[in-house]
């Protein structure tokens, strides 16, 4: 099976609830790819995989979590040259208000 034959930084996101915004911060333009756990599987061998994002020119930027499940979020300079500085934190979104009946 193929490799890649280029550096990336990783981030196991875990288990996120659908909604949680991720927040991305770049020292260059880079590729920014928010993916599931298979996704992420066909990404390290180089095969077709689907993502959110692609190229970020600005920082940081803001992706959501389409649904809930295991994210992977990578970061790879493939296209663009030098490195990038990167870091994220995880916006938690404030869960719907539940609403009561009254008796």
């Amino acid at each position: 099976m193929t490799k890649l034959t280029f550096a990336f930084t990783h981030y196991d996101l875990k288990q996120q609830r659908g909604g949680a915004t991720i927040e991305i911060t770049l020292s260059a333009v880079a590729n920014v790819r928010l993916m599931t756990d298979q996704n992420f599987a066909l990404y390290k061998q180089a095969m077709k995989h689907q993502f959110v994002g692609g190229v970020a020119k600005k920082s940081p930027i803001r992706l959501v979590i389409p649904k809930a499940g295991h994210w992977h979020l990578v970061i790879d300079m493939e296209g663009h040259h030098g490195q990038s500085e990167t870091s994220i934190r995880v916006i938690e979104t404030a869960p719907s208000p539940r609403f009561q009946s009254t008796s």
